[in-house]
C-alpha cells in the first residue's frame, strides 16, 4: 500500500511539473500580438504623426470606436459591429489597462493551455472573450460607451484556471493587508476577485470605466466551460507537499 502511495504521488508530481515547464506558444502570442497592436495604435502615444492634445485624443477615440464594441450598434445587426466583439478582444486603452491584463494572461494563461491543448485553449479564449463583450452589450443595450479589451477572455481563463488548478498557489497583493505579499491557494484567490467585480458591477453604471459585468461573464464562462468539458476527474492535483513545483507563482 505504501508504494502504491508513492507511485501515485510521483506520478502527480511529475504531472504538475510538466504543466508548469512546457511551452505555451499560445498564451505568448496573445500576449505579442495585443503588445504589438497596442504599441502601433493610437493609444500609446509612440506615433508622433498622430500629434498631441486633442488631437491626439481624437485619434484614439476615433481608433476604439472603429475597433471596440459599441453596445448600441452591435445589437442593430450591422455586419461591421458584428465583428468587434473580436477586434476589441485585442485593443486597450492605456499603458496600465495593457500591462495590468497582460500579466493576469501570462501568469494564469500558460497552465491553463498546457492543460487544454492550443488550438482548444485559442478557440476557447476567443470564444469566451466574445460572448463576455455581447452579454455586456446585452445589459447595456442603450450605451453608446465603447468598449475594448481582454477583460473578458482573461476573467474566462481565470475561471477555467479555478477548476482546472484550485490547488495552485499564486501571489497575492491585498490593500487591506498594507500590500503585503502572500501565497494562497486559487480557490482562495479567484472566488474573492469574482466576488469584488460582482459587487463592483452592481454599483458601475453605463459611463466610461471598467466592464466589470464583463468580467463576471467571462469568469463564469470559463469556470463553466473548464467543468463541463474536463470533468472533476480530469484535474491535475498538485502533489500534497512542500514541492515548490507544484506551485503557481506569477
Amino acid at each position: 500500500m505504501t508504494g502504491d502511495t508513492k507511485t501515485v504521488t510521483g506520478r502527480a508530481a511529475r504531472a504538475w511539473k510538466a504543466l508548469r515547464t512546457t511551452p505555451a506558444p499560445v498564451t505568448c502570442a496573445l500576449i505579442v500580438v495585443c503588445c504589438v497592436l497596442f504599441a502601433i495604435g493610437p493609444a500609446s502615444g509612440l506615433d508622433p504623426r498622430l500629434g498631441t492634445g486633442e488631437a491626439l485624443l481624437e485619434a484614439q477615440r476615433s481608433y476604439f470606436r472603429r475597433w471596440g464594441v459599441i453596445p448600441a450598434e452591435l445589437l442593430t445587426g450591422d455586419p461591421r459591429a458584428a465583428l468587434t466583439p473580436a477586434t476589441a478582444l485585442f485593443v486597450h486603452g492605456s499603458w496600465v489597462h495593457l500591462l495590468g491584463n497582460m500579466l493576469f494572461l501570462y501568469v494564469f494563461g500558460a497552465m491553463t493551455e498546457q492543460r487544454m491543448g492550443r488550438l482548444p485553449f485559442l478557440l476557447f479564449y476567443l470564444g469566451c472573450g466574445c460572448l463576455a463583450l455581447l452579454g455586456y452589450a446585452v445589459a447595456h443595450a442603450a450605451s453608446e460607451q465603447t468598449l475594448v479589451g481582454a477583460s473578458g477572455a482573461i476573467s474566462a481563463v481565470l475561471g477555467a484556471f479555478l477548476y482546472l488548478f484550485p490547488r495552485a498557489r499564486v501571489t497575492s497583493v491585498l490593500p487591506f493587508l498594507f500590500f503585503l505579499p502572500l501565497r494562497l491557494p486559487a480557490w482562495i484567490v479567484l472566488p474573492f476577485w469574482a466576488t469584488l467585480q460582482w459587487l463592483a458591477a452592481g454599483r458601475a453604471g453605463q459611463g466610461p470605466g471598467v466592464a466589470y459585468l464583463a468580467h463576471v461573464i467571462g469568469f463564469a464562462l470559463g469556470f463553466a466551460c473548464a467543468w463541463v468539458r474536463y470533468g472533476r476527474r480530469t484535474r491535475v492535483k498538485p502533489a500534497p507537499a512542500p514541492a515548490p513545483e507544484g506551485e503557481n507563482q506569477p
